[in-house]
């Protein structure tokens, strides 16, 4: 039996939504869910405070009854407490999973710098709210019980690889949250911003990838209208800045904030499937 334990990083998550997913979970074998109560707290934006929230994780994370921790949605608040909560984790949290994206990619990318257990870029229970999104939640559930059918399938067992929204990878640039991603294949997505927006934000990722072995564009999606046309759609944007920077430009990722969105293990696919 898989035993999960669920917290949440950022934002709040509804009792009814984990309702949904705890009736999912137990459509699937060898898989338990576990609730931190702290998912429900409410503190302003947050999902209580940055203590509240720092806590709950390192619960989650230090309890040896847990094999793998689950954040249950994004938003914004994981690098206010990301820092903090590598730096207090211990043995046990070695040994376990940590599935999330979006706003989670702060805490995956700190735990994959740090070489702490292995950090997944996968849907999230707040997917279940999504059109579609039972599916989402299956994805990541299946993935929990050991069926690997959920990964993005262009990943090749040869070079590591890593997955986030790219306004998440342009705030880790220059923090102590970047891991060193030389070598790896790095995919990006991104939603609900200004095509002016994602060039500037490639600008600034672009810049603290060098080395990489290529870069793939998931989907940019829900793009706002400007006032103005860009001129350039989100693949000519990144075929621009990588080309800037030497970066090889490897086409298309299955990954977005959506309910299609695939399953990207930190690191080689290969590492950890037995585990």
């Amino acid at each position: 039996m898989i035993r999960v334990a669920i917290c949440a990083p950022s934002t709040p998550f509804a009792r009814e939504d984990a309702a949904r997913v705890l009736a999912l979970a137990a459509e699937v074998p060898g898989v338990e869910l576990h609730f931190h109560e702290q998912s429900f707290a409410v503190d302003g934006h947050f999902a209580g405070s940055d203590a509240v929230r720092l806590a709950a994780f390192l619960e989650c994370a230090n309890d040896p009854a847990f094999d793998a921790v689950w954040f249950a949605r994004g938003g914004y608040g994981a690098n206010r407490i990301a820092q903090d909560a590598v730096a207090r984790l211990d043995h046990v949290a070695g040994r376990k999973a940590w599935l999330g994206y979006s706003d989670g990619g702060y805490l995956l990318a700190a735990l994959y710098r740090a070489r702490i257990g292995r950090p997944v870029h996968a849907p999230m229970p707040t997917d279940i709210r999504r059109a579609g999104g039972e599916d989402a939640v299956r994805r990541s559930l299946g993935w929990l019980a050991g069926d690997r059918s959920g990964e993005e399938p262009t990943l090749d067992g040869r070079h590591p690889a890593v997955a986030f929204n790219l306004t998440t990878l342009a705030m880790l640039g220059g923090t102590p949250l970047m891991p060193g991603l030389a070598g790896h294949v790095v995919m990006v997505e991104e939603v609900s911003e200004y095509l002016y927006a994602v060039d500037r934000l490639f600008f600034h990722a672009s810049a603290h990838l060098g080395g990489i072995a290529g870069l793939k564009l998931g989907r940019v999606s829900e793009v706002p209208d400007n006032d103005r046309p860009f001129g350039a759609d989100a693949g000519e944007i990144a075929r621009f800045w990588c080309a800037r920077h030497d970066i090889p430009f490897l086409g298309q990722a299955d990954i977005g904030h959506d309910a299609a969105n695939r399953i990207v293990p930190f690191g080689l696919a290969s590492a950890g499937r037995d585990s």
